[in-house]
């Protein structure tokens, strides 16, 4: 306990920002949350100004060791800090048909990949249930504003420094938080793999946040897209960046033998993984329920 006391403290004392950690209960898995204190921001290319209220999010991508416990019943158990958790009870991931991770790597601190944005957001349910605390996936002006970490972004020679790229990953991803973390301790933003974000993709976003533009979501309507930020190891690295948007295609699940195709995994994503964040406002239990009823297209 002690070490970790002494972790969390160094941590903070680094970047400036409060930190907790989060135990996965019945397992050794943990995670770091990063305390962002909101506030307004210029977001996208031509500077749209943004109010965020204050949040926490995942310092590294989610792990696959993290996602397991959620995806095998085997690997989980009763233990939780709710008093009504029923392992039995929660819907899981069916199992893969295939090596989703194309032996890129899975134990040990890889990326989780090739999840659909349902799957991360069932895994968020998951966490609530086991926690008592709500998780969910950023959306892009979280994401963005995370990325920006109140500064420049890094300038294209030292993005090597921060993330995997086309240029230096061998094409393959690797353990999250082997590079350099940014200004807010937040490891992997760029490169490495790209992450979900909450919000339907659309590309008059900026449009459609004009009047909108405290916290601002673009619910879903349908199954596709969805916005995808930060880049992954096989996108050349003058193609990344914090302000880059990406949208997630139906094309991912083409090989998907299944009809009607997965609601769980992606053929073709082994690029794309997830980060999870924690508003400081925590949402009663009936808003929460609303919540994933209205995020989670089937």
């Amino acid at each position: 306990m002690r070490a970790l006391f002494i972790f969390l403290l160094c941590h903070t004392l680094l970047y400036g920002q409060s930190v907790d950690s989060v135990n996965i209960p019945g397992s050794e898995v943990t995670f770091t949350m990063v305390h962002l204190p909101g506030g307004d921001f210029k977001m996208g290319p031509r500077g749209q100004l943004v109010t965020l209220s204050a949040f926490a999010i995942g310092s590294h991508e989610v792990t696959h060791d993290a996602f397991r416990l959620f995806q095998r019943r085997d690997n989980d158990n009763n233990e939780a800090t709710t008093d009504d958790y029923d392992a039995d009870a929660i819907t899981r991931p069916s199992p893969p048909y295939l090596d989703f991770t194309y032996g890129m790597g899975t134990r040990g601190g890889y990326p989780q990949v090739n999840t659909t944005q349902q799957a991360a957001l069932r895994y968020c349910e998951w966490l609530y249930q086991k926690t008592g605390r709500f998780f969910r996936l950023p959306t892009e002006a979280e994401w963005e504003y995370a990325c920006l970490a109140d500064t420049e972004e890094p300038e294209l020679d030292e993005r090597p420094d921060y993330g995997w790229f086309f240029e230096n990953s061998e094409e393959a991803f690797h353990k999250t938080g082997e590079k350099k973390p940014n200004a807010w301790g937040l490891y992997d933003m760029l490169g490495n793999v790209s992450e979900w974000t909450l919000d339907h993709y659309a590309s008059d976003y900026f449009e459609q946040i004009t009047k909108a533009t405290v916290d601002p979501w673009i619910e879903p309507t349908r199954k596709h897209s969805r916005g995808v930020r930060g880049g992954h190891f096989d996108m050349d690295i003058a193609d990344a960046g914090c302000r880059v948007r990406e949208k997630s295609s139906a094309k991912w699940q083409a090989r998907d033998p299944q009809i009607p195709k997965s609601k769980w995994w992606n053929a073709d994503s082994p690029f794309l993984g997830f980060r999870i964040v924690s508003p400081a406002d925590q949402p009663g239990p009936k808003e929460v329920e609303d919540f994933f009823i209205k995020a989670i297209i089937d």
